[in-house]
């Protein structure tokens, strides 16, 4: 499994709360993960909202609220949209650093 993260920098505690916790829980549970400042995801073409693709056919859309606390998911079927959302990953994913090597700022 992959997880990239983009990121606002310097980093707010709560992001600093789930980087502390990733090598210790996602990373030891084999999960990738890497992290993309913001400022350098400026020419990907990103839709606005959170997203996990299962199997390159599906996946959700993660909604949340103005305070951060969850709107729920939206489940994606759509191939076009399934597509667009796995580039848009994969350009994140190239460009990003290495859990291991990112250095929070």
């Amino acid at each position: 499994m992959r997880r990239a993260r983009i990121i606002s920098e310097p980093i707010s505690d709560y992001c600093r709360f789930e980087y502390d916790l990733t090598g210790p829980v996602n990373i030891a549970g084999g999960e990738l993960v890497r992290w993309l400042p913001r400022r350098r995801a400026s020419d990907i073409a990103l839709h606005g909202n959170d997203f996990w693709i299962f199997d390159g056919t599906r996946g959700n859309f993660n909604h949340f609220a103005g305070d951060g606390s969850s709107a729920g998911p939206e489940p994606i079927s759509d191939p076009r949209v399934v597509k667009l959302c796995a580039d848009a990953f994969e350009a994140v994913w190239e460009r990003a650093t290495p859990h291991e090597e990112y250095k929070p700022v």
